[in-house]
């Protein structure tokens, strides 16, 4: 071999990557995460919410999001309201008609515009979430036979074209009816349901793909729901397209720093006009001003009673100027002695807070049955720091131990047997009356527990 040979002669000519090098996997990883950047994320999310709305002028329906995902994709000057279809009530072998969940609210929208498009997207890999393509349609089979028992031509399950097995299919069929029989259990006015809908749903789907069936349009004899699956799908890594990410408002309390769907519509120019250094701070600073722009505050009231409220826990609301009880479930304790009208139970957040809630209901027993026995006539107003969880487990408590079938205040019904079915129709009291509702399960679990484990009265 001649001096400029060009092969190595000796070990030690050899060169060995150090440690310090990355390794393939390592430098694929920095490079997803440099795709997957917020402004990206958010550059994507407008991308697609031009797709849903050509949706929306194809079919003349109104947006509606399906949360907490579909309300990115929706301007808030053109939704017309919320669902909460969960993709888990369609996973295979887990197929349900969620009870805590009903979804009632979407009804009149429905009637009043022909039907309306249900917005929601999913992760990179697939065409759809399981919410569209199987929870509700599930969930129209189920409504469709409840409240049209002789409109036999819409009771039938529509799934989407080509996309779930024939064994799949058959057997969320063979499931509707008794979910039908759950939901005619809960006691609910059905008759009153069906003239708020009006007609039976039909289905169709709309994403990046295709939409179909094609030529099935708003209709005389049902109301049209358009599944619409906002991303476009991608098969590859994020890096390989160009910054875009498919399902880009998903799981947003890991990326998006606190911004919500209505600061982003808001804001969007000024965002784009940051560097992804900088978002961070600049998006602290939007949503601290949104927040205090926001003052609509207001309480739902729990039908059919007509004095028990739910709402966020909010100093503008949590005063006896606006309610002559208050039942605050994450309040510091020592902030509510020497208030006879107020009751603070100094719960913890998300499973901490609803195992906490299980040793502090024979408080909210006690105050709610010496305030209310007392004056039946008083507002109480039940808050937690989302309006969504604990508060809601609260009052599923109160209505199950004190009202009566027609919403009225009785001390006595603190002694009746409760069963888990008496619990799940007064749970369909609250879920009717407030739609972002959603106790969780360790909620739920500690108010069933404390409520068929009392001693007899």
């Amino acid at each position: 071999m001649g001096t400029s040979d060009p092969y190595p002669v000796s070990v030690s000519s050899l060169h060995f990557p150090s440690a310090e090098q990355q390794s393939i996997s390592q430098t694929l990883s920095a490079l997803r995460r440099s795709a997957l950047t917020v402004t990206n994320r958010l550059r994507s999310i407008e991308a697609d919410a031009a797709f849903v709305r050509e949706t929306a002028d194809h079919y003349g329906l109104p947006l509606v999001a399906n949360e907490r995902c579909g309300s990115w994709y929706i301007p808030p000057d053109v939704k017309s309201g919320s669902a909460y279809f969960k993709s888990t009530d369609g996973h295979t072998g887990q197929w349900d008609f969620s009870f805590r969940r009903l979804n009632l609210q979407i009804l009149p929208i429905a009637r009043e515009h022909g039907g309306c498009i249900i917005v929601d997207s999913t992760r990179r890999g697939k065409l759809m979430p399981d919410a569209l393509s199987k929870t509700i349609p599930i969930w129209c089979a189920v409504i469709n036979r409840a409240l049209f028992p002789s409109d036999t031509a819409f009771h039938a399950v529509e799934f989407p074209p080509n996309f779930l097995g024939a064994s799949e299919e058959s057997q969320i069929e063979r499931r509707i009816d008794g979910f039908v029989k759950s939901l005619e259990d809960l006691k609910l006015d059905l008759g009153e349901l069906k003239q708020q809908l009006g007609k039976p749903i039909r289905i169709a789907w709309a994403n990046r793909s295709y939409f179909h069936p094609t030529d099935l349009h708003k209709g005389d004899a049902y109301h049209l729901f358009v599944l619409c699956s906002a991303s476009k799908r991608v098969h590859g890594a994020e890096m390989s397209e160009g910054g875009y990410i498919q399902g880009a408002g998903d799981d947003s309390e890991s990326w998006a720093y606190g911004l919500t769907p209505p600061v982003f519509w808001a804001s969007k120019s000024t965002l784009f006009q940051q560097s992804d250094e900088d978002l961070p701070a600049v998006i602290e600073q939007l949503v601290e001003e949104h927040r205090k722009q926001d003052t609509d505050q207001r309480a739902t009231r729990i039908t059919p009673t007509r004095n028990l409220y739910i709402s966020q826990t909010h100093p503008q609301l949590n005063s006896s100027n606006h309610y002559d009880l208050v039942i605050d479930c994450n309040g510091s304790a020592e902030a509510a002695e020497g208030n006879a009208k107020r009751l603070n139970l100094g719960c913890g957040s998300s499973k901490l807070g609803s195992r906490d809630l299980r040793n502090k209901l024979d408080q909210v027993q006690d105050f709610v049955k010496s305030r209310l026995g007392s004056d039946p006539s008083q507002s109480l107003l039940v808050t937690c720091e989302t309006g969504k969880d604990l508060s809601a487990g609260a009052l599923l408590a109160i209505l199950c131990l004190f009202y009566t079938e027609e919403g009225e205040f009785t001390a006595a019904s603190a002694n009746r047997s409760i069963g888990k079915q008496f619990i799940r129709q007064r749970l369909a009291w609250i879920t009717s009356s407030k739609h972002d509702i959603n106790p969780s399960r360790s909620t739920l679990q500690s108010v069933n527990a404390f409520l068929m484990q009392r001693p007899d009265y």
